[in-house]
């Protein structure tokens, strides 16, 4: 992630327009903002998992992702599993570790990728 062409800026995520995800269990609500010229853009999430949530796919896109609320359980490709709670984080690079991610009670996450 190379960030250029950004000029400083504020985001009230309240104002910032929702759209519903369906998992295979419950759904996610991303509020979505995409900053940077065409082909080096970064886009930056607040999400939202509903109780029950379990991601439809693997994920090969590389994150920076905070967990602000709840608890995140990811699960890697090769088995390995991780419990995200607030204040935690994880950080992936693109196509380097397949991820599918759920949650028991529910999770509000800030995500740049």
């Amino acid at each position: 992630m190379r960030m250029t062409d950004i000029a400083f800026n504020v985001v009230d995520w309240e104002q910032v327009g929702a759209t519903r995800h369906a998992g295979d269990a419950g759904h996610a609500v991303w509020r979505t903002r995409v900053f940077g010229p065409e082909g080096n853009q970064i886009r930056v999430r607040m999400v939202e998992y509903t109780a029950g949530y379990e991601a439809d796919h693997w994920c090969s896109k590389g994150h920076v992702l905070f967990c602000l609320e709840g608890e995140l359980d990811t699960v890697l490709a090769d088995g390995r599993t991780f419990k995200l709670l607030p204040g935690m984080s994880y950080q992936v690079a693109d196509d380097a570790e397949p991820h599918r991610s759920s949650t028991a009670i529910g999770a509000k996450l800030f995500i740049v990728d």
